[in-house]
């Protein structure tokens, strides 16, 4: 979160190479010690096995730990090596949908060796081409009758981008900021609830900012990106490779189509390039912006294109509300009108509304929570976090229809199949002070399935004695299995 230090940019090189080094090495990042920029890779074999992958990324880091302005221009031999690309291949799902060619995880994998052999080949020789993906819509979560577009690419294409952000990670990680947590290794959606929660709770927050971009994905400028990226990569071949995915375009009903602007979601590189975007157009100006302009404490939590900011004076709130829509302004950005707004929300949020004669703090919504404040037992404040109502009525509705669907199949079965659904929706959502959401999700969902079994016949009656025993034998009691944000946030960080 953006209230603590940043890490330090000292590092330990090694002196020395390792016992097991070859006597010959290959160069792993461009360094501009030497004279073409190269830093010499001393501890790798000559051909690249799973052993030696890790001291490839060690050194990348390194480097870009040292020198916040290098370069980097040979980082594509990374990426084609074969055994990160079967690293990539084994990492994808099994069962994943198939793009505009059909290509199967499993078919693939029949001839794994030499269609890796010869993918590595044609990225070697730059022969390499993105294919399309293959559009397909999904609703969205609690917005009934909205749905959100999906790209399924083809699967050297997620194997080959599943690599090159493995290499990226190792040189982005070392920049990115500490507020961001959305698609990053070693970070969470519960993380950054957890910074939130944390950063309201202990700082001097009175005001909160809600923000919402307006379709980031769909708006993000190419050109913009390309001039990003290549503030650390100087590898043209690598920034080619991913103009190649940014222009490979969408095929929808036969039609391929093309834009300069947006990528597409459902691609490995998307995540991460949309968090290098942000990182330039927002991460790094909000830090300065914090320093220099805001008159008091500022707090600032970002997943993906979702981020929150506290402030102490709602003078700084509305100043930076009105930059902000300036400065996203300048990258093609916006922000949405109607989901972005400043809350009066924090310790003393409910007295000084009581005094005004004003009612209780608004509430608003983050990675599927509603936050409200609140009291402990002990008249303490706290920042209350409870399962979005219009997240709750969605995965109900979702089930509804699925158990219709699964009403004749045996009673085992469908328990089995709702154990995976409550243990699950427990994983996310049984956090400290949602207890009774969560246990009130349990007992709908019990509703639901005794519904949907009475009506497996006219002549039987379930009685709802037998069906205590089902949901006694089948649907696990809801606990909150994860820890106080001050508990899991102090360790973590």
């Amino acid at each position: 979160m953006m209230y603590g230090h940043g890490k330090s940019d000292s590092s330990i090189v090694p002196r020395k190479p390792p016992n097991e080094a070859g006597p010959e090495a290959k160069e792993v990042v461009e360094g501009r010690e030497l004279a073409k920029g190269n830093l010499l890779e001393r501890n790798m074999f000559r051909t690249q096995s799973r052993s030696s992958m890790p001291s490839v990324l060690e050194r990348i880091r390194q480097a870009a730990r040292r020198d916040k302005r290098q370069r980097f221009t040979a980082l594509l031999h990374h990426v084609y090596d074969i055994e990160r690309l079967r690293a990539a291949y084994f990492a994808l799902k099994r069962d994943a949908a198939a793009g505009i060619d059909g290509e199967t995880w499993r078919h693939y994998g029949e001839n794994l060796q030499s269609n890796l052999e010869e993918l590595s080949e044609r990225l070697k020789r730059a022969a390499y081409r993105a294919r399309p993906v293959r559009r397909v819509y999904i609703a969205k979560v609690g917005k009934p009758g909205e749905l959100r577009p999906l790209g399924v690419p083809v699967l050297e294409d997620k194997i080959v981008q599943r690599a090159t952000v493995e290499v990226l990670n190792a040189l982005y990680e070392e920049d990115f900021v500490g507020f961001s947590y959305g698609f990053r290794p070693q970070r969470s959606q519960h993380l950054a609830l957890d910074a939130l929660t944390l950063g309201i709770m202990r700082r001097k927050v009175n005001w909160v900012l809600d923000c919402d971009i307006r379709g980031f994905f769909d708006t993000l400028d190419h050109g913009w990106l390309v001039k990003f990226v290549e503030h650390r990569v100087a590898d043209r071949r690598v920034v080619r490779l991913i103009q190649k995915w940014l222009k490979a375009g969408v095929m929808e009903e036969g039609k391929r189509i093309q834009s300069e602007i947006g990528t597409v979601q459902g691609g490995s590189i998307s995540p991460l390039l949309a968090n290098i975007y942000l990182h330039y157009a927002f991460d790094l100006w909000i830090r300065q912006w914090r320093r220099s302009q805001a008159q008091g404490d500022v707090i600032v939590v970002r997943f993906a294109d979702d981020f929150v900011v506290g402030f102490e004076r709602r003078q700084d709130g509305e100043r930076f509300m009105s930059e902000l829509r300036e400065r996203l302004g300048r990258f093609g950005l916006a922000l949405h009108s109607e989901k972005t707004r400043l809350i009066e929300f924090g310790r003393d949020a409910e007295e000084n509304r009581r005094k005004r004669g004003d009612a209780k703090p608004e509430t608003f919504n983050f990675l599927g929570f509603t936050h409200s404040c609140g009291k402990t037992r002990r008249g303490k404040f706290v920042v209350l976090r409870q399962t979005m109502r219009t997240r709750w009525q969605a995965k109900l509705r979702e089930l509804k229809a699925e158990l219709r669907r699964r009403m004749h199949t045996p009673i085992a079965e469908m328990g089995a199949y709702l154990r995976s659904v409550l243990f699950g929706h427990m994983r996310y959502y049984a956090v400290p002070y949602n207890a009774r959401a969560v246990s009130a999700f349990r007992q709908a969902v019990g509703r639901l399935w005794w519904r949907v079994l009475k009506r497996r016949s006219q002549r039987t009656h379930l009685p709802w004695g037998r069906m205590q025993r089902h949901e006694a034998r089948w649907l696990p009691l809801m606990r909150i299995c994860h820890p106080y944000p001050w508990k899991r946030f102090g360790v973590a960080t």
